[in-house]
């Protein structure tokens, strides 16, 4: 699958340090401090990470759930802006729910491979111009493998309006 440009633009701004720095500092400034960072962003999935450190710890010496949550919605929200960012499109939460399995006591990856599911979702709320509702799973790991968290946000997405 080849990229549009606008798609090409985005992954080069995630995967550049600068750049990337830049872009939460105007738009997610909590998850630039927690140190929140995208590790790859793809059209099929992306990966977001949360270290484990004094800004991202709780009181229990593990990472907070906010980071972990800031995190999490970062691998779902990527692949929605990546895939919406051809045309204008009203993107909102409407949904979330989190299960929490290990302690995290070190770096946590996100992982959300459901790409194909958002470019779905888009091409039909580009066809119907009516919104359209995708659920996206992540799970956050250590580097062991061992399961952190599991998150599932529902998305929202619809067309933007002349008018919007």
């Amino acid at each position: 699958m080849s990229l549009s440009e606008p798609q090409q633009r985005m992954q080069r701004q995630v995967t550049n340090p600068v750049l990337f720095r830049g872009w939460m500092l105007a738009k997610l400034p909590a998850a630039l401090f927690a140190g929140v960072g995208v590790q790859a962003l793809a059209a099929d999935r992306c990966a977001t990470t949360v270290p484990y450190g004094w800004r991202s710890q709780n009181p229990f010496k593990s990472t907070y759930f906010a980071a972990l949550a800031m995190a999490a919605e970062l691998s779902t929200g990527a692949l929605v802006l990546f895939h919406t960012s051809d045309t204008p499109f009203s993107t909102l939460i409407v949904g979330m729910s989190a299960t929490f399995g290990k302690k995290a006591t070190a770096t946590t990856t996100f992982t959300c491979a459901q790409g194909a599911a958002v470019a779905t979702a888009v091409a039909e709320a580009l066809a119907s111009g009516e919104a359209r509702t995708i659920v996206l799973d992540t799970v956050g790991t250590l580097a062991d493998g061992a399961e952190v968290a599991r998150f599932t946000f529902t998305w929202s997405v619809k067309p933007k309006s002349k008018r919007e």
